[in-house]
């Protein structure tokens, strides 16, 4: 069986005609599959049964369905995701005072390999498609509107996976989030967030992408990265920093840094002046955010004056810098904590 989604608007007004249906047709069918979410050809009441069991003879709807959620005590929402051939995929919406952001995966599992994450030490599956994409952002608007009673407003693709290893669906579902036929979303809300594939980021500025680059960079020397990040090895800093300088001189975005503080690792004072000296090479600024420990890994939070000490050093010297919390710790929902379970409910 094909999927209907899949089919572009063109083979769409082939595939009516040939049905012998009216031309409006295609505009319904687009309408339930994009703005209504209709999980299934039998929802859109508004075609003939006639139309829809023949339509149904030969296309599906794929659709992603939420198949386990959990409720953080501050409220963050993380779900796992069943797709049609049975992976999942995990998804977060996260409620603060100012913002609705929903965490989106790209890929069932992961092929990085990065120490510190816990879908790091999964395989990697398979891409996501880009509908599957877009499904979980339908999903967890369906969630902020009934749980908060507020539309997201941001997105960000931090979830499974390497968003620029799946880069043809990534671009496809950004594509049709902020399309006015999909959800409308200003590309500027949308950030999507590399380990740092160079060659890709450079794919970025070629396409004139609009939506938002954040780098994970989690170590300043590429001793320290290539320990951590196996992809700083065919990646490294200067190579990255390149591509960087590149994707700012062809769309104007600042980049945004992630730094995850580990305990007795990246958390010094000469850690701070080699991220330093980065900020300094590329227009950006930098979230500092806390480590959220996971089993398979042995890194640790440092103690707060550790942190305190290091953010205050990075203001001194002039780097836009922000602290995160992690939110959605106790669900196993926070940055980093995102893993594959292809077992039955927890």
């Amino acid at each position: 069986m094909k999927n209907l989604r899949h089919i572009s608007s063109s083979e769409l007004i082939t595939l009516v005609a040939q049905l012998g249906e009216k031309p409006y047709r295609v505009k319904q069918i687009e309408e339930w599959i994009w703005k209504k979410g209709a999980s299934e050809i039998d929802d859109m009441s508004n075609l003939s049964k006639a139309f829809r069991d023949k339509l149904k003879e030969s296309y599906t709807l794929n659709k992603l369905e939420i198949d386990h959620t959990q409720i953080s005590d501050d409220t963050t929402i993380k779900n796992r995701f069943v797709l049609h051939d049975k992976h999942f995929v995990e998804g977060v919406l996260i409620p603060t005072p100012n913002r609705m952001t929903a965490c989106v995966s790209s890929q069932v599992g992961c092929s990085l390999s990065c120490k510190f994450c816990a879908t790091g030490y999964m395989d990697r599956k398979r891409n996501l498609d880009f509908d599957e994409i877009y499904d979980q952002v339908v999903h967890l608007n369906n969630q902020a509107e009934s749980n908060y009673k507020q539309h997201l407003s941001n997105i960000v693709f931090m979830g499974m996976g390497e968003p620029l290893l799946n880069y043809s669906n990534v671009l496809k579902a950004i594509e049709k989030i902020s399309s006015p036929e999909g959800m409308g979303m200003s590309p500027s809300r949308i950030t999507v967030s590399t380990a740092g594939v160079a060659k890709m980021i450079r794919q970025l500025a070629d396409d004139k992408v609009k939506f938002n680059l954040a780098v994970s960079l989690h170590a300043a020397n590429d001793k320290k990265r290539n320990e951590i990040m196996p992809i700083n090895e065919s990646n490294n800093l200067k190579t990255l920093i390149e591509a960087l300088n590149y994707f700012y001189k062809v769309t104007k975005s600042p980049i945004t840094f992630e730094y995850i503080l580990f305990a007795n690792f990246n958390d010094s004072i000469e850690d701070a002046d080699d991220l330093i000296k980065i900020c300094r090479q590329v227009p950006s600024k930098v979230n500092i955010i806390e480590y959220n420990p996971i089993e398979l890994a042995s890194f640790a939070k440092p103690d707060e004056a550790k942190v305190d000490a290091f953010m205050q050093y990075l203001e001194r010297n002039k780097v836009n810098a922000r602290l995160r919390r992690s939110r959605g710790k106790d669900i196993d929902a926070a940055c980093g904590q995102l893993a594959n379970i292809d077992h039955p409910h927890k």
